[in-house]
């Protein structure tokens, strides 16, 4: 039981160590993903500001836009002023001066002069136009792809989100997972432990009546030793009393045969001399057994 018991122990220890590798692979894991999202979200504000900078830009160029259109028109009346005073100056002279040589044709000038200013304001306005729109088309496509890519961003920003949650319940259920063990493990530990401390007060009390009974072998071991010694000193003495009993019956003289057998006739064998008879007892003697 203690063996399996260990074993036991050793599993419930290798299965927790497993599952703080797992806890601390889901803890990289979400380190990993929160630096991703932050790199995400750092890029998202740097995008988020490029745009407002790009929308203030597209607003800049529409005031300068504005403010071109203003330049043109107000051109186009200081043109159109400075034409009519010079018609009025030049129709005073015509009129002061009819009798004078032939003069240059004031009407062509004019007209030259009205179409080369057309002329430039239009290539002016063109430019303008075009500059505004090849600037409005760019600007349109930095929206178009900030739009995309903010969208996308946002997208895998709800996935991240998804992914976090995801890990965060499965690093909850970890640690449940882990509590469980390590309260297993306690139980387990506490109840081996109990089992193990009475395991051991049998061993002691198996022990102690092992040594109560090794110290009453001893004792025995020790009074048999004695119980030997003394039958041998009592065989010693009972060969010494078998032998001074066969010397002192072949002294003995033959009439005594017959006076022991008018005792026996009188008062019953052996009373009166019982050590004629005490040598035929048995091998054990006159002290018996």
């Amino acid at each position: 039981q203690i063996l399996c018991n260990k074993a036991e122990n050793a599993r419930l220890v290798v299965e927790v160590d497993n599952a703080k590798l797992a806890t601390d692979d889901f803890r990289t894991k979400y380190e990993t993903e929160l630096s991703l999202r932050h790199l995400v979200e750092s890029d998202i504000n740097g995008l988020r500001r490029i745009l407002d900078e790009l929308t203030l830009c597209r607003a800049d160029l529409e005031a300068q836009v504005e403010s071109l259109k203003g330049e043109l028109l107000s051109l186009k009346q200081n043109h159109q002023q400075e034409v009519n005073t010079l018609r009025c100056q030049l129709g005073d002279r015509l009129n002061i001066e009819v009798d004078a040589a032939p003069s240059v044709d004031l009407n062509r000038v004019l007209n030259e002069v009205r179409s080369t200013y057309e002329a430039v304001v239009e290539t002016n306005r063109r430019e303008v136009e075009e500059w505004y729109t090849t600037q409005t088309e760019e600007l349109n496509k930095q929206v178009v792809s900030s739009s995309e890519q903010l969208q996308s961003y946002q997208a895998e920003i709800i996935e991240l989100r998804r992914t976090v949650n995801a890990l965060e319940i499965e690093l909850q259920a970890q640690h449940n997972l882990r509590n469980s063990l390590e309260n297993t493990l306690n139980e387990s530990e506490a109840r081996y432990g109990s089992q193990l401390s009475q395991v051991q007060g049998l061993i002691g009390s198996v022990e102690a009546q092992l040594a109560e009974i090794r110290a009453d072998l001893e004792r025995q071991n020790q009074e048999y030793q004695v119980l030997l010694d003394v039958r041998a000193r009592l065989e010693c003495e009972i060969n010494t009393y078998r032998g001074l009993l066969e010397s002192e019956d072949c002294r003995l003289p033959c009439n005594t045969c017959t006076t022991s057998n008018a005792c026996d006739k009188l008062t019953g064998p052996c009373v009166a001399n019982p050590c004629i008879t005490r040598p035929r007892c048995g091998p054990c003697g006159p002290f018996g057994h």
